[in-house]
């Protein structure tokens, strides 16, 4: 009877683990296909386009106003009129209008690998935020994606450690955009100029200047 217990219990072990396996094998599994379907991602030896999308408007777009194709080439070439850049992008402004639709081709003249990456979209259609090509050295990568219709200017650049801090930068106006962003080569300054003042300054200068008379006023009408 003993025996027979014991079988049994290891029996019910043994289908136990072996569901939990399976159970565990599905899982990561699944959560691998949602990690890909979420990025929307083509990933191969030559590169990367991440959240590429051509069809999903924006919330706030009823159709798509404009088409617009880039062709941006990578190379160190670019940099040479730039001191201080080792890497280049032969474009660092894009100007587009509102709910258009873009097509980059990312062109990688270079050894090394770039990226060429956009920040700041509607995270609720691109995922983080950002649209994405990766080109390994001599390759290229093609991609569209399409922009909410406010005025905004967005970021540019390379993601890969010291590439847009030498050179690869730039900036994706849509609409009037909403200013320049810092240290864009040909576009901007490479400083960025912070006054660390809070923005409701000017209202306080104008309000001790009022302050300041009023009392001087008083003062000297109290000394007649």
């Amino acid at each position: 009877m003993c025996s027979s217990l014991k079988s049994r219990f290891l029996a019910i072990n043994i289908f136990s683990f072996a569901i939990l396996i399976n159970f565990s094998v599905i899982a990561q599994e699944a959560k691998v296909d949602h990690s890909h379907h979420h990025h929307n991602m083509s990933l191969d030896e030559t590169g990367m386009v991440m959240n590429s999308n051509s069809t999903k408007l924006p919330r706030d777009c009823q159709q798509v106003s404009q088409e617009y194709e880039f062709e941006v080439i990578a190379e160190t070439s670019y940099a040479v009129e730039f001191p201080g850049n080792i890497f280049g992008l032969s474009q660092h402004e894009y100007k587009v209008e509102p709910c258009s639709r873009i097509t980059v081709t990312f062109i990688n003249q270079d050894e090394v690998r770039h990226q060429w990456m956009v920040h700041g979209l509607p995270k609720y259609l691109y995922d983080a935020g950002m649209f994405h090509l990766e080109a390994a050295g001599g390759q290229q990568q093609t991609g569209t994606f399409i922009v909410p219709s406010e005025d905004k200017t967005y970021l540019v650049h390379c993601d890969i450690a010291q590439h847009m801090e030498k050179g690869m930068k730039a900036q994706l106006v849509v609409g009037k955009g909403n200013g320049d962003l810092w240290g864009v080569p040909s576009i901007s300054n490479n400083f960025y100029m912070d006054t660390y003042l809070p923005s409701y300054s000017k209202l306080l200068v104008i309000i001790a200047f009022i302050i300041g008379v009023a009392v001087t006023t008083f003062i000297i009408l109290n000394k007649q």
